[in-house]
Formats: C-alpha cells, structure tokens, sequence
C-alpha cells in the first residue's frame, strides 16, 4: 500500500493536508496487466507511456491506474474501500489532477507509484529494487525503440 500525504489547495483557496491511500490487489493487478486489450499488457503500456507522444493514452492509462488503486482505509484498518462513488469524489478533487500531472510528466514519480502499488509478490518479481527496475525497463524500452 502507498500512502501519500499531499497538500494541496481547495476550490475555496484553503490549503489542507491530507493522507491518500492506493493500493492493487493481486486480481487488479492481474486485470491491469492483462486486461488491456490488444494484446498490451500493464507494463508495455507503462513503456509506451513514457515513450508516447499521444496524450489520450496517457490519459487513459494512468487514470485507469490511479482510480484502480485509490481507496479510503477503514478506520480499523481491516478493509481498503473501493467504490465509483469513492472514485467519483477522488477524481473531482484537486489531488487526482496533481498526482495525474506528477505522473504523466515525470518517469521516475510514475516508477515509485507502480512500484509502491503493486501487490507484494509481483514487487518481490521486481527484485530488490522495484523502482529502478521498473525505470531500467522503460529505459531499455526507450533505447530499444528510438527509430
């Protein structure tokens, strides 16, 4: 689970702080990684993400990715709320454009948000270091694609 505490300014113009919770399960994940269509799975289009010059991908990538993993922690801890309402809200907030926007333009802030989302297992596939490994693949993905 990633915790995020952001602040940010409201549509008032009062500024708050506050914690934001994302978090994939193993079925997410494996609904991301391979439900795409076209036969991409979750980290090709990642690549493609940071390599594209079409925004509408990029939108629709990481607003599938941010609004998959965004949920509001129970306040016993034992369940992680995921809802269209919940997502709804979200999204109208300022902090969904700010987070969207520290995504689509910065490839390292996207590597450690994967990285940090991801369930246990896949990260431990990653290796030690999750994040670097995730920017050596779109970097690789880069070198090998410059044409």
């Amino acid at each position: 689970m990633l915790k995020k505490t952001i602040t940010y300014k409201d549509y008032n113009g009062d500024t708050h702080t506050e914690d934001f919770y994302f978090n994939l399960t193993k079925v997410e994940y494996m609904e991301l990684e391979y439900g795409l269509g076209n036969g991409d799975t979750l980290t090709d289009s990642i690549k493609i993400l940071m390599n594209s010059n079409d925004m509408g991908t990029a939108i629709r990538i990481i607003k599938n990715i941010v609004l998959t993993a965004y949920g509001i922690k129970s306040p016993d801890g034992k369940r992680f709320i995921k809802n269209d309402e919940i997502r709804e809200a979200f999204m109208q907030s300022p902090v969904f454009e700010q987070i969207y926007w520290d995504l689509v333009t910065d490839a390292e802030k996207a590597a450690d948000f994967i990285s940090g989302i991801v369930p246990s297992a896949i990260r431990e596939e990653l290796g030690d270091n999750p994040k670097e490994e995730l920017l050596k693949r779109m970097k690789d993905f880069e070198e090998n694609n410059k044409q």
